[in-house]
C-alpha cells in the first residue's frame, strides 16, 4: 500500500543562486516564497554530508493551477562539486516541463534569458492525448527545461 504523500518542491544546486532565481522569475513568472534562506551549522553537515557546508537560496513558487503547489529550490553551496557536461539521456532527474502557449516564443524568451538550445522544436501525435509541440532547452547554469504545448 502506497504511504500518504504530497509532492512539495524540487531542488536544484545553483552556481550563482541570484541569477539563476532571476532566470525563473523573468522567464517563467515564478515568485520568491519567503524567507530567503542562509543554512548552516552541524545540522546541515549532518544532514548533507558535506563538511563545513552551508547553503543559500529560496524557494519559487511553481506557476500552475494552484498557489499551493510546489516549489522549486534553488540553493547555492559554499562548497561545490564540478558537474558534467549536460545531457537529456543521463540517468537521474533529466529536466522540468512547463506548458507554454507558443513554444517559439517561449524558447526565445529562454535564450534571451541566458538560456541554451538542446534540441529542435518538434510536433509530436500521442494518440488519444493530442499533438505536442515541445523543445529541450537548459536554464543559464545547463539544467534541461521542456517546454510543451499540446493540441487536440
Amino acid at each position: 500500500m502506497p504511504i500518504q504523500a504530497k509532492y512539495v518542491h524540487t531542488n536544484i544546486v545553483a552556481k550563482d543562486w541570484n541569477r539563476l532565481v532571476r532566470f525563473y522569475q523573468e522567464v517563467f513568472g515564478c515568485t520568491v516564497v519567503p524567507p530567503e534562506r542562509d543554512l548552516k551549522g552541524s545540522w546541515v553537515e549532518k544532514a548533507t554530508a558535506v563538511p563545513g557546508g552551508q547553503m543559500r537560496g529560496v524557494h519559487l513558487r511553481l506557476p500552475g493551477p494552484s498557489d499551493e503547489g510546489p516549489t522549486l529550490e534553488i540553493f547555492q553551496y559554499n562548497r561545490m562539486e564540478e558537474r558534467p557536461a549536460t545531457a537529456i539521456n543521463r540517468p537521474g532527474f533529466a529536466h522540468l516541463a512547463f506548458l507554454v502557449e507558443d513554444v517559439k516564443a517561449a524558447k526565445e524568451a529562454v535564450i534571451a534569458a541566458g538560456g541554451g538550445v538542446v534540441g529542435e522544436i518538434v510536433s509530436v501525435p500521442i494518440p488519444p492525448a493530442g499533438t505536442v509541440e515541445f523543445v529541450y532547452l537548459t536554464d543559464p547554469e545547463g539544467n534541461i527545461l521542456e517546454l510543451q504545448h499540446w493540441s487536440v
